[in-house]
């Protein structure tokens, strides 16, 4: 029998944000039976947490979607530490936990009852930008003239890449029907994971942009907090102007999952030095849910 928490990781109510099931010290289980436990429980994502393998880390966290293991994701992160930090198994403060892509820095903060973390994510990669951007408006179900004009369909990465794709309005947003079926035609470089949609309009008066992300091939018809994308998504936003740092930072307030009824709230930090990029960071906090035992 295995023992498992669930949770809503980028919200502070009960039945938004994104769902996460964690297994803390499993015991051995091969990738497998890892992979099998993922397709059962057919969430975004769950993770697996074990003991680290260097003294200086604090745990091994190793996450997986319905049908592949990710080298590192964003509301699993959050998620996974959130849970530690319940279980009084790390303390406020920063949390080094080792993923497939490294080691990832986490910070704990509390203040009252209110607990934020937030992971540092990569400094941003900006991949090949789609010429074809009917092409890529297709993938979305939307017309080219859905898209900003001035502003690239690109791949960007902090950790792993996914397809951005500006749109000019929420209208539009809403309209989103996705063609899985269009998106090995696509073919663009850099094997993103998924497609991310934005638009600056937004539903919150305090968000500053409104975010969808989908990635068929993953198994994930939607996904309502994408943590991983969400670095990239405010570099995207620096790079071109859509939002102007002050002193140095950027501070971003993305929304997603409000078509999914899982509205998420997602904070976004970057940090630049005169036109680069230094430092990207993306925080949120999490509801406990539950528990359970799995039979294995």
């Amino acid at each position: 029998m295995l023992a498992y928490q669930r949770y809503d990781v980028f919200t502070d109510q009960p039945f938004g944000g994104n769902q996460l099931a964690v297994f803390i010290n499993p015991g051995e289980l091969t990738t497998e039976t890892m992979q099998a436990i993922a397709r059962e429980f057919n969430l975004a994502e769950i993770t697996f947490v074990t003991p680290a393998e260097k003294p200086e880390n604090h745990y091994r966290v190793r996450i997986f979607t319905p049908t592949t293991e990710m080298p590192t994701a964003g509301h699993p992160t959050i998620g996974t530490a959130y849970a530690l930090l319940r279980e009084g198994l790390v303390q406020p403060g920063v949390v080094r936990l080792e993923e497939n892509i490294g080691v990832v820095p986490v910070t704990i903060s509390q203040t009252g009852d209110f607990t934020l973390i937030s992971m540092q994510q990569a400094n941003p990669t900006f991949g090949a930008v789609i010429e074809d951007r009917a092409a890529a408006a297709g993938l979305l179900g939307l017309s080219a003239d859905d898209l900003m004009e001035d502003k690239p369909v690109q791949v960007v990465a902090t950790g792993v890449p996914f397809l951005f794709i500006p749109v000019k309005t929420l209208s539009a947003m809403g309209r989103i029907r996705v063609r899985a079926d269009r998106w090995d035609d696509l073919q663009a470089p850099g094997a993103p994971f998924g497609m991310f949609a934005f638009t600056l309009e937004t539903e919150l008066p305090r968000s500053t942009v409104h975010s969808r992300m989908f990635a068929p091939e993953l198994g994930i018809v939607e996904d309502p907090a994408t943590g991983i994308a969400s670095g990239a998504l405010g570099s995207y936003l620096v790079k071109y102007g859509l939002v102007t740092p002050r002193d140095g930072v950027a501070s971003i307030v993305s929304e997603q999952g409000v078509e999914m009824k899982r509205p998420s709230i997602i904070q976004i930090r970057i940090e630049t030095a005169g036109d680069q990029i230094v430092d990207v960071d993306v925080g949120g906090t999490a509801v406990y849910m539950g528990s359970g035992m799995l039979q294995v």
